[in-house]
């Protein structure tokens, strides 16, 4: 160890380490969260993103969410979107009204689909099936159909009785292209039980993921934080995923994002612009095994967003026709995403949700 090294404190020495290619440990990652510099992580980070993908271009994607039904047994209690079985206020779409959504969203250039609802345990299996083929059967390989997150997945199988890799296997042949990592809040088992008592475990989180990824059916994984979790539980969460990662190699893009005030039933706190930005960069320091890092647009706004790209964030996942779960800060439309991108200082480049480039719509 040289003396210059010597007299570099330790967060800049596990920095240097990571500058070098080296894999950083839970304990390098909390240590940049609790006592590094801002600015040093992220232009650690913004090198890495350089080394992973284009340095000069940032890419969007244009998708719809159809929430499919908000009927839900699960009761997260941060979530103000879902009701409760016997509500008069919840409904579940038809074949022909997801079908409909979509032919509205390609009309406005999006191509993609995120097909993600409440449990609801009224649903037959075959409700699931019938919503992915009658989409393919309009729309055939014109349509990417990403749907289904783990506690959707879980009580699949729970309801059908089949092995997971089974129903998995019978929703891709009936036209599911990929999945989300979504549902995952933050993965640790306390605030599991803070959250969503009712929802998976990090373990069965875990399991669902995997099997996507050996069954063909890639995606992405996020984080969601400013709620009552600790900081060595936001690293233990990303050390979950990349280690699913080392196993699996599917997981395309990781998204963090902040906790919104739904209902009153849990805790949230304020994440200043500071703090977001050094979790984002450290996810792209510690998830040395994922490509891209998003930021999502939706949540944090355009401000944010693009220092973001100068962070480590490749990718500013949107533009999000119909978001009806969280307070939307997204851009409206294709126009607007390039805008901002070039506005941030980077080539914009149009991707679909598997992150293949795209031409863009005259």
């Amino acid at each position: 160890m040289t003396v210059t090294t010597l007299m570099k404190s330790p967060c800049s020495q596990i920095l240097d380490r990571a500058y070098a290619g080296e894999r950083i440990s839970a304990a390098d990652a909390l240590a940049l969260y609790d006592r590094g510099e801002l600015h040093s992580i992220m232009q650690c980070a913004h090198e890495l993103r350089a080394r992973k993908t284009n340095a000069n271009q940032a890419s969007y994607t244009m998708f719809r969410v159809v929430n499919y039904t908000n009927f839900c047994n699960v009761d997260c209690n941060f979530c103000s979107f879902y009701e409760p079985m016997d509500s008069s206020r919840g409904y579940t779409l038809s074949r022909e009204a997801v079908i409909q959504k979509m032919r509205e969203a390609l009309e406005l250039g999006a191509s993609q689909m995120f097909l993600q609802g409440g449990v609801n345990p009224n649903l037959p299996f075959q409700y699931y099936l019938d919503v992915l083929e009658g989409v393919k059967a309009e729309f055939g390989s014109a349509v990417h159909i990403r749907a289904f997150s783990p506690v959707e997945l879980l009580a699949m199988e729970a309801m059908t009785g089949w092995p997971l890799s089974k129903v998995l296997g019978s929703l891709k042949d009936a036209g599911l292209d990929s999945v989300p990592g979504a549902g995952a809040e933050i993965l640790t088992e306390r605030m599991r039980k803070i959250l969503s008592p009712q929802k998976s475990s990090p373990a069965e989180w875990a399991r669902v993921m995997e099997e996507c990824h050996q069954a063909g059916l890639k995606g992405s994984a996020n984080i969601v934080f400013g709620s009552e979790e600790t900081r060595s539980e936001v690293i233990e969460h990303l050390q979950l995923v990349r280690d699913i990662q080392d196993r699996s190699g599917g997981f395309l893009s990781f998204i963090p994002w902040t906790f919104q005030q739904q209902t009153k039933k849990f805790k949230t706190r304020e994440v200043g612009a500071p703090e977001y930005l050094k979790v984002l960069g450290i996810c792209r320091i510690f998830l040395d095994n994922i490509d891209h890092i998003e930021t999502s647009i939706m949540v944090l706004g355009p401000g944010v967003g693009s220092i973001a790209l100068h962070s480590g964030a490749d990718d500013i996942s949107s533009v999000v026709i119909e978001e009806n779960v969280l307070r939307s800060y997204g851009l409206k439309s294709e126009a607007k995403a390039r805008e901002f991108i070039s506005i941030s200082g980077f080539e914009p480049v149009q991707r679909d949700l598997l992150y293949n480039p795209l031409p863009v719509l005259a």
